[in-house]
């Protein structure tokens, strides 16, 4: 990292979340980080280390106690500080619900904007094989169902880094946010991205005039893979990166699916009430003229995850069933005449698994 507030050229997806929680706590005295293992050797997956050292008294481990830590975290940003609250698992932040729905979401309502809670809470979606089905959920719908929560799930370093700044230095209430495991050793060329006017903003992530796919976190990069694929069968697909969960650019999806006449919507979590849904409520109440065919909507099978990798690698939407359901989509036949590559888990493309954390 070259300094605290830039990125390599080629830098990893864990690189931007460090970059991030070192700008924060350099760039704002009034930050601090906390959580379960923030100040352990291994630091939140390589993304806190080292910080307790560098900033004595703001880098603060916990007990297992999210609940009560939320509290504290609500608390300290009611009285001036900014929290930044760390889960190492998105699941443990169930046991925070209410402080995060009954009281982080609804202050500024319930005291006539006089009171905000300005705080910042990550959440790690631990898919991996092995993680079971209490350590692997994406539960982004379910928080961003409530008014007064933003949700965010950057799928690059550089999005992090910016949304992350963005939202501490000027978002006057609670932020969660949704970081992948399996992209964490990812690398990523920064070098050529222009900074995004809006950081808390939908970003269009490749152009294309067939169909239009709207995607969270890993799916983006999934969807990316699909859309390189498919271009070789004359198939071009619009990428829409959606990031952000509870507020989504309905422009950019209307103007894409207008230009498209397709789409398909690819999510990290089961589609009943979830993401998918809400986007194609977008289309739905804006201007379902423009379909020409039905939405397809792709997301983890209607079950609690499995523990064995086996039935694992059946359980999530991967590169092999987007690739098919896309070809299908726009040709609008099973034999679409796209060659299917060989099915692999994208655990086994993008992260080995090497042990339970």
């Amino acid at each position: 990292m070259n300094t605290p507030h830039r990125l390599p050229a080629i830098a990893t997806y864990r690189d931007g979340l460090a970059v991030a929680m070192r700008s924060a706590l350099t760039d704002h005295p009034n930050t601090i980080l906390i959580g379960q293992g923030v100040c352990d050797f291994k630091g939140i997956f390589g993304t806190t280390t080292n910080l307790r050292t560098e900033f004595p008294g703001r880098v603060i481990e916990t007990p297992l106690s999210e609940d009560a830590v939320t509290g504290i975290c609500v608390g300290a940003a009611l009285t001036g500080l900014y929290p930044i609250n760390t889960h190492i698992r998105a699941d443990f932040g169930l046991l925070a619900m209410n402080q995060l729905i009954n009281m982080a979401a609804k202050y500024r309502y319930m005291f006539g904007g006089l009171f905000r809670v300005p705080m910042l809470v990550r959440m790690v979606i631990g898919r991996s094989w092995g993680q079971g089905a209490q350590h692997s959920q994406s539960l982004q719908s379910l928080f961003a169902h409530i008014p007064g929560l933003l949700v965010l799930m950057p799928s690059t370093p550089d999005a992090i880094v910016q949304s992350y700044a963005h939202a501490v230095a000027h978002h006057k209430g609670p932020v969660i946010v949704f970081e992948h495991r399996l992209m964490y050793d990812l690398a990523f060329d920064t070098s050529n991205r222009p900074p995004v006017e809006n950081p808390l903003a939908s970003r269009l992530a490749r152009e294309g005039s067939d169909v239009t796919i709207v995607a969270t976190s890993i799916m983006v990069l999934e969807a990316l893979r699909a859309a390189s694929y498919l271009a070789d069968f004359g198939i071009e697909c619009e990428v829409i990166d959606l990031h952000n969960i509870s507020n989504p650019d309905r422009a950019l999806i209307m103007s894409s699916v207008a230009k498209t006449g397709r789409l398909l919507v690819a999510d990290t979590s089961w589609l009943a009430y979830g993401v998918a849904a809400e986007v194609c409520r977008i289309v739905a109440e804006t201007d379902p003229s423009v379909l020409k065919a039905p939405v397809v909507n792709l997301g983890m099978a209607a079950a609690p995850c499995p523990t064995a990798k086996a039935l694992e690698d059946i359980y999530y939407p991967d590169l092999h069933r987007t690739i098919d359901a896309v070809a299908r989509l726009v040709r609008g036949k099973i034999e679409h005449g796209v060659i299917i590559p060989q099915h692999k888990a994208m655990t086994d493309f993008y992260k080995s698994f090497k042990g339970p954390f």
